[in-house]
């Protein structure tokens, strides 16, 4: 008999197609409002969170950005500033037309919006200088795959960098983090979202996602070389890298 394959979706187990179509409906759902309980979430921390990415990233004029699940466009919109050419991708039409909205008319011309699939990219080969990620590859139903379609889209000596939730390795501060995240972040949703089940999954799919060395042995596994991750805030966050060398 052949075992159904699973994978996580906050704290349970569902099939692939079911994780995208779920997925799918929550960001639709929390769209209009993601910002805002960014900010709320986080103290407004967030952005000073990107910031500091897309310093690491260090987007030049000139160059070719994949930013996938670019969503409402705080990454896109930092890079493009540089004068780099963005190309902000996301699986979720809702997340880019809130970013189209809100896109700055100076940054249009650096700007370019698609929808697609981490999974299955319809770029060609080596079309792009770097892939930026932020707070979504623990969204991507089959991450192994995103992370090859990175390496694949990736000219060589182009950058791979991913912005994500991670693990707090500071024990007191962890469980503080820990018992914040899941009981106050969901009534945070319900209250300023109107979606609590939506926000009680994107707590817990933090806590499905991979430690920060498990996750760079992933990138690694890709193509990548030269693979680090930075943390932030004891490891609330981390920032991942690799070169396409």
């Amino acid at each position: 008999m052949t075992e159904t394959k699973t994978v996580s979706y906050g704290f349970q187990e569902v099939d692939p197609e079911e994780k995208t179509r779920r997925v799918g409906s929550v960001f639709e759902r929390v769209a209009s409002r993601y910002d805002l309980m960014n900010d709320l979430m986080s103290g407004g921390l967030h952005r000073l969170w990107k910031d500091a990415f897309v310093r690491r990233v260090r987007p030049r004029a000139g160059e070719r950005i994949l930013d996938m699940a670019g969503g409402t466009g705080d990454i896109a919109f930092r890079m493009a500033g540089a004068g780099a050419q963005i190309m902000v991708s996301d699986i979720n039409p809702h997340m880019l037309a809130e970013g189209e909205k809100r896109a700055p008319s100076d940054l249009a011309p650096h700007l370019s919006w698609q929808v697609e699939n981490a999974e299955t990219l319809s770029f060609g080969d080596a079309e792009f200088d770097g892939y930026t990620i932020a707070f979504g590859i623990r969204n991507v139903t089959d991450i192994p795959a995103a992370l090859r379609e990175a390496w694949r889209v990736l000219k060589w000596g182009g950058r791979f960098f991913c912005l994500e939730f991670s693990r707090m390795e500071w024990p007191v501060a962890a469980q503080v983090y820990d018992a914040y995240s899941l009981n106050v972040v969901p009534k945070i949703g319900k209250y300023v979202a109107q979606d609590e089940e939506a926000y009680r999954y994107l707590v817990e799919s933090i806590r499905r996602f991979p430690p920060m060395p498990a996750f760079s042995a992933m990138i690694e596994d890709a193509g990548f070389a030269r693979v680090s991750h930075m943390p932030i805030l004891g490891g609330v966050v981390a920032i991942h890298s690799g070169w396409k060398l």
